[in-house]
């Protein structure tokens, strides 16, 4: 079922009774900012993994990165062809239908719980994004291996027709943020200068 909603102010309050299997948010609604309602999905621990996709005719690239680092999983400049957006969508609920592996995976401070895709950092719940979660769950588990760009959109975004490398940097960067005692100087997400990324962490 599909649920309209013409201004932003009861949207939240909607969601947590029932909560929806997708968000697809304009930017520039009555009522409210599309991007405030991105962030407070996103502070909702109970929404908090529930996909976002931005339909909006702000095309602008820091817009785009602004939607990113917000932490949506897609965003549709408009104008675009209702055939896209379905398959965009479609994309989108795909990438999340998989389990992860159900084990625990723990290093120094962290615990990732593949089959809760729960966080722990410290001995706090951290709440993320599933694509900031599977991101994160990917790379621990192959720790000291250096991925390309490319090679996690495949393992994670896995269709990546409208996904952009860039949007691996936003994300890794969101991470960081959330994991890291100095985002500026990381011990679990290492950058390799001229190939991508690596969890660096040792067991």
């Amino acid at each position: 079922m599909v649920r309209l909603f013409s201004t932003a102010n009861s949207v939240l309050a909607e969601a947590e009774k029932q909560k929806p299997l997708l968000f697809l948010l304009d930017v520039m609604v009555p009522g409210g900012d599309g991007f405030d309602l991105c962030r407070q999905i996103r502070g909702k621990q109970a929404l908090a993994m529930t996909p976002v996709i931005f339909l909006t005719a702000k095309t602008g690239e820091p817009d785009r990165v602004l939607g990113f680092e917000l932490g949506a999983d897609d965003y549709i400049s408009k104008p675009f062809s209702p055939r896209e957006v379905v398959a965009r969508v479609k994309a989108v609920l795909r990438r999340f239908e998989g389990p992860l592996a159900s084990e625990v995976v723990e290093f120094e401070d962290l615990v990732i719980d593949g089959g809760a895709m729960t966080l722990t950092v410290r001995g706090q719940s951290i709440a993320t994004t599933a694509t900031e979660f599977r991101l994160l769950d990917y790379m621990a588990r192959h720790p000291g291996r250096v991925f390309t760009r490319d090679q996690l959109l495949d393992a994670v975004w896995r269709e990546t027709a409208f996904v952009t490398p860039r949007s691996v940097d936003v994300y890794v960067r969101r991470l960081r943020e959330k994991i890291e005692k100095d985002p500026e100087q990381p011990q679990y997400l290492r950058t390799v200068r001229g190939a991508g990324y690596r969890f660096g962490a040792a067991k």
